[in-house]
């Protein structure tokens, strides 16, 4: 069962930007924005084989995850959880992100080679303010 409530899956259906925080080999946090998505169970993000977030995750699958709605600041969403990722459907799920984020029917940024991979959240454990 998701820790998920309805507000916050209809928060990561609308078009917001999430920050994703990985574990560096160091044990730093590493930051970044990404577009998201949830199935109503996990918080779904798309990365590149490669890329630090995905270096970090697959050594390491501890995540956190934030997203505060740009036209309403106290309306958020903070979870810990793990991450696992797939490559199976990858690409149609960043053309799927293209869609909601750009309104294109493909991801225009596309580099040669790359091989994207979807991650996939289970929260743990919900936050609150405080």
């Amino acid at each position: 069962m998701s820790i998920l409530t309805e507000e916050d899956i209809a928060l990561l259906h609308e078009r917001q930007l999430a920050h994703v925080a990985t574990v560096e080999a160091d044990g730093t946090p590493h930051v970044t924005p990404v577009w998201v998505d949830t199935d109503g169970e996990h918080i779904v993000f798309n990365t590149a084989k490669g890329r630090i977030k995905h270096r970090n995750l697959s050594r390491n699958p501890v995540i956190a995850v934030s997203v505060v709605d740009k036209a309403n600041d106290y309306r958020t969403l903070w979870v810990k959880g793990t991450a696992d990722m797939v490559d199976d459907g990858a690409d149609a799920h960043i053309d799927k992100l293209a869609k909601k984020y750009l309104d294109k029917d493909t991801y225009p940024f596309r580099q040669p080679g790359e091989v994207r991979v979807i991650v996939r959240v289970t929260p743990t454990e919900r936050l609150t303010q405080g």
